[in-house]
């Protein structure tokens, strides 16, 4: 049998689409990363422990003679939460407009690579799948490619866009939890 390049390249689209969604999804899945990881300060971190040690030690103090001592040690852990909730107010503005430019850039470059993948290959199959491993869906992913042909449904580029999305989505999140 003779391979036109057209049947080659058809043959590579599936996978070199599904590299690029997969990309796109690692590169939205550690920018969500690096935006929480941004948000723990060391400051933050300090402040919990001292509000821990403040309402432990005001715990033990339950005693009629040492109330004053306890209720002292609980207003000042109320003034250390109240500084730590101003502080991650403060620190959750700075961090989301630093990551809110990147994440628009992400946003537009996957907007734009998915139009032009959905350009370049519509009317065009991307794979080809045998009808009985797709049965129930083989309309569906058969959208806008001519449906079947050699006991093979056609895979069209959106519905492909979609299933390696879903996939992509799936193996970050197990792979970089």
């Amino acid at each position: 049998m003779e391979e036109t390049l057209a049947d080659y390249t058809r043959s590579l689209a599936a996978p070199i689409i599904f590299i690029i969604v997969l990309i796109f999804q690692l590169f939205d899945k550690s920018l969500s990363h690096f935006k929480k990881k941004a948000s723990v300060s060391g400051k933050d971190a300090q402040l919990r422990a001292e509000i821990k040690q403040l309402l432990k030690e005001a715990a033990t103090l339950s005693e009629p003679s040492t109330f004053a001592h306890s209720a002292k040690l609980k207003r000042m852990a109320a003034a250390k939460e109240r500084e730590l909730a101003k502080s991650q107010e403060s620190a959750g503005k700075e961090i989301k407009t630093s990551f809110a430019l990147y994440e628009k850039i992400l946003m537009i470059s996957k907007v734009v690579i998915y139009l032009t993948l959905i350009v370049w290959f519509w009317r065009i199959p991307v794979a080809a799948v045998s009808k009985e491993l797709v049965q129930p869906f083989g309309r569906f992913l058969s959208w806008r490619t001519g449906g079947s042909f050699n006991d093979s449904i056609m895979v069209g580029v959106i519905p492909w866009l979609i299933l390696s999305t879903r996939v992509g989505k799936y193996l970050c999140n197990k792979v970089l939890k």
